[in-house]
C-alpha cells in the first residue's frame, strides 16, 4: 500500500499542491458555514 502511495505521489507531483491548497479552501468554507448563526 506504501509503495501505490509513492507511486500516486510520483505521478502526480506538479498538481499535489493544488489538490492540498482545494482541500485546504473547502474546509475554510467548511468551517466558515458551520460558524454562521442560523440560516443564512
Amino acid at each position: 500500500m506504501l509503495q501505490e502511495i509513492r507511486a500516486v505521489l510520483g505521478r502526480s507531483r506538479e498538481t499535489i499542491w493544488q489538490d492540498i491548497a482545494g482541500a485546504g479552501a473547502l474546509m475554510v468554507l467548511l468551517i466558515g458555514a458551520l460558524s454562521l448563526p442560523g440560516p443564512v
